[in-house]
């Protein structure tokens, strides 16, 4: 198969346009079941009757790991957001309303869990010492939830609208967790473009689904440290480490 110029990139991950399909192209660095891991999530989720690109093979392409899946013509959310901050609300009604549909499904039992996946990203970070990490722990462990179906990194540029409908794509970081959980990560990333906008998203999630600000906003410290394990270079690791001290100490 022969690919050109990428048509994004990402920190585990090229993306090509080939004969009408998809290609994940994963980096070498990865574990050697990374893109059958992948796949695997994104094959639930579209057995739950969610729109999302479907897988057509699990492969390697001169020798690196690849996803091949079905090619959904659209734009992001996001870049439609970005284009028309004007209709900022009908656009973050439509990402709230899509991420409602996800959250509708109980999670299946041989998905990641999300606590498992929070505890592994808390102690691997390096950004944090071992007294905030036990703090950490500890609210981790006095959590009660529900296990729902989780999309993990949930944000309007993993949304793609196609004849007025939406695909969610990115499913790696999915689990069965907290819904809170995954709306309070969406408020994240949300604020590292606005606050303005990330405080219109929880304000119309909570006003659909009953939550308050503030059980959402109880899982801040943990996605926070958490995240601080994924080394995002648009992400400020001063930001993250103040929303952890800050939290934890309440």
């Amino acid at each position: 198969m022969r690919l050109d110029n990428p048509f994004a990139t990402g920190n585990t991950a090229k993306i090509y346009i080939s004969n009408n399909r998809v290609v994940k192209l994963f980096n070498d660095d990865l574990p050697q079941n990374e893109a059958i891991y992948e796949a695997k999530k994104q094959k639930y989720a579209y057995s739950c009757g969610i729109f999302v690109p479907k897988i057509l093979d699990v492969t390697k392409i001169d020798g690196k790991q690849a996803i091949i899946m079905e090619y959904i013509k659209g734009k992001t959310l996001g870049d439609l957001l970005m284009a028309n901050l004007e209709r900022a609300e009908h656009y973050i009604k439509i990402s709230v309303e899509v991420q409602q549909k996800i959250h509708a499904h109980a999670a299946n039992t041989r998905l990641e869990q999300m606590s498992d996946k929070l505890y592994r990203q808390i102690n691997a970070t390096s950004y944090l010492d071992g007294k905030q990490k036990t703090r950490l722990i500890q609210k981790l462990d006095a959590m009660t939830f529900e296990k729902r179906l989780c999309h993990g990194d949930f944000h309007p540029f993993n949304l793609i609208l196609s004849n007025e409908d939406v695909a969610i794509i990115d499913w790696v970081d999915s689990s069965a967790g907290d819904v809170r959980a995954d709306v309070y990560r969406t408020y994240l990333l949300f604020s590292q473009i606005a606050t303005e906008l990330a405080d219109r998203y929880i304000h119309l999630y909570c006003e659909k689904s009953g939550f308050s600000r503030g059980e959402i906003l109880q899982w801040a410290p943990i996605i926070a440290g958490a995240r601080l394990s994924e080394n995002v270079s648009s992400e400020s690791v001063e930001r993250l480490i103040k929303i952890v001290d800050e939290s934890t100490l309440m």
